[in-house]
C-alpha cells in the first residue's frame, strides 16, 4: 500500500513537470498501468528508483516503457540497457526536426521501443545512432532520411539474406556477428535503424501466404501520417515490394493468412510468431485490409494503363511427362527482372484443376528469370521474354 502511494505521488509530480521528450507529462493510463504492474514486479523498488533518477525530460518515455513492456522484460531486462535506449531515443527527438514533429503517441509506440518481437534484448540504439545519425544529419525531411537509411543499411551493418543463419528471430548483434539473417532478422535490423534516427517503424508479417508456401516478414515506415511497406533490400517504391500480390490475397481475421503489424502497447490482439507459436506476448493489429485495398488499386491502375500482361507458369515432372494434370508438380517459384524480385508463388499440383495455374501479372516487353529448386535440391532457372500477349512459361522438376 505504501509503495502504491509513493508511486502515485511520484507520477503526480512528474505529470506536472515533464516537458521535454513529450510535453504532456505521464499520461493517466500509463499512471494507472504503472500502479498495477510495478507492485507485481519482484524488483519494483529498482524500477521506481530508475524512473525517479531518469532525467526530467526523459521521464515520460521511461514511464511508457515500464508501463507497457512485457512482464518478462520488466522483471529481468538490464536497466542500463533500458536507460540507454530512452536516452538515445529522446536524443533523436531533440536533434531531428522530423522526430520533433511527431505526435507523442507515434513517438512513444513506434520510435521509442527497444525491440520488435521476441528477439534478444540488445543494446543496439546507441550503436545504430552513431552509425546512421551522421548519414542523415543533412537531410531536409523524414522522407529523405528514410530513403538514405533504407538504401545504405546492408553496407553499414554488413548483413545479407541467408537462410543458413543460426535462428529466425535474431537480434541486431546476432545478425551482424554472422553477417546473415532471414527476412525476420533483416526486418528487425531495418526497424531498429530507422528508429535510431527518430523515424517511426514497425515489424509486419504473415504466418503464411494464401497458398501456404511460407511466412514472410517486412517493415512498415510512418511518413506524413501514413504507414507504407518497405524491405531491407530497398524495393522499387514504397508499397511496391515483390510480395504485394500475395499480401493482396491475405484474409483478415485468419490467424494464419492475415497480415499483422506489431505494436509495443497492447491492442487486444497478438502477433503470430511462427518460430514461437505458443507466445501471446507480442501485441499486434490486423492490417490485412490495407494490403487488399492497395493491391486492388494497383491492379486497377495496371489494367487501365495496359502496361502488363498475364504470365502463366507451370511445372512438370520432366519433358516426357508434361501433358496431363497428373504430370504437374507443386513448387515454390520466384520471379526476377534485372536482379530485382517482383513476385513469387506456388505452382499447381497433380490434383488441381487444369485451369488452376500460377499466374503473374508482369510488365510487357521485359525479360524475366523464374527461380525454383529442382528435384536434386539445386537452384534452377527459366528465362522468358514477355511481349504484349499473355504467355505460358514451362519448367521441369527433373
Amino acid at each position: 500500500m505504501k509503495k502504491t502511494h509513493a508511486l502515485l505521488l511520484l507520477c503526480a509530480g512528474l505529470a506536472c513537470t515533464v516537458a521535454g521528450c513529450t510535453s504532456s507529462g505521464i499520461s493517466a493510463d500509463s499512471q494507472r498501468q504503472l500502479e498495477t504492474v510495478l507492485d507485481d514486479s519482484p524488483r519494483a523498488d529498482s524500477l521506481r528508483t530508475l524512473l525517479k533518477e531518469t532525467p526530467r525530460d526523459e521521464q515520460e518515455a521511461m514511464a511508457y516503457l515500464l508501463a507497457w513492456m512485457p512482464q518478462g522484460d520488466r522483471d529481468t531486462m538490464d536497466l542500463a540497457l533500458l536507460r540507454e535506449n530512452v536516452t538515445y531515443a529522446c536524443r533523436a527527438r531533440a536533434e531531428f526536426p522530423w522526430t520533433k514533429a511527431l505526435p507523442d503517441s507515434i513517438f512513444l509506440n513506434e520510435v521509442l521501443p527497444y525491440a520488435s518481437v521476441d528477439e534478444v534484448r540488445d543494446a543496439w540504439r546507441k550503436d545504430f545512432y552513431e552509425r546512421f545519425a551522421p548519414r542523415v544529419k543533412d537531410c531536409k525531411d523524414m522522407r529523405a532520411a528514410f530513403d538514405t537509411i533504407n538504401r545504405i543499411i546492408p553496407q553499414v551493418v554488413g548483413v545479407e539474406y541467408n537462410t543458413l543463419r543460426e535462428k529466425t528471430n535474431q537480434s541486431p548483434s546476432e545478425s551482424m556477428r554472422q553477417g546473415m539473417a532471414s527476412c525476420t532478422g533483416l526486418s528487425i535490423l531495418l526497424v531498429d535503424a530507422l528508429r535510431s534516427v527518430g523515424i517511426p517503424a514497425r515489424f509486419v508479417g504473415t504466418a503464411a501466404w494464401h497458398d501456404n508456401r511460407g511466412n514472410h516478414s517486412w517493415t512498415e515506415v510512418w511518413l506524413d501520417g501514413v504507414w507504407y511497406s518497405t524491405e531491407y533490400y530497398y524495393p522499387p517504391a514504397l508499397d511496391g515490394a515483390w510480395f504485394m500480390a500475395d499480401a493482396g490475397q491475405s484474409t483478415p481475421g485468419d490467424r494464419i493468412h492475415a497480415i499483422y503489424a506489431v505494436s509495443f502497447r497492447p491492442t487486444g490482439d497478438w502477433f503470430p510468431m511462427v518460430w514461437n507459436q505458443e507466445s501471446r506476448d507480442v501485441h499486434a493489429v490486423d492490417v490485412s485490409q490495407r494490403y487488399i485495398d492497395l493491391y486492388g488499386q494497383q491492379t486497377q491502375t495496371i489494367a487501365r494503363e495496359n502496361t502488363h500482361t498475364v504470365v502463366t507458369f507451370v511445372m512438370y515432372k520432366d519433358k516426357q511427362h508434361s501433358t496431363q494434370s497428373e504430370d504437374r508438380v507443386e513448387a515454390n517459384v520466384d520471379v526476377f527482372c534485372n536482379g530485382v524480385q517482383l513476385g513469387g508463388g506456388r505452382t499447381a499440383g497433380p490434383l488441381q484443376d487444369m485451369n488452376d495455374a500460377l499466374k503473374f501479372l508482369l510488365k510487357k516487353d521485359q525479360t524475366y528469370t523464374f527461380v525454383y529448386e529442382n528435384a536434386r535440391g539445386e537452384r534452377a532457372t527459366v528465362e522468358a521474354t514477355v511481349g504484349a500477349d499473355p504467355v505460358t512459361v514451362t519448367a521441369y522438376m527433373e
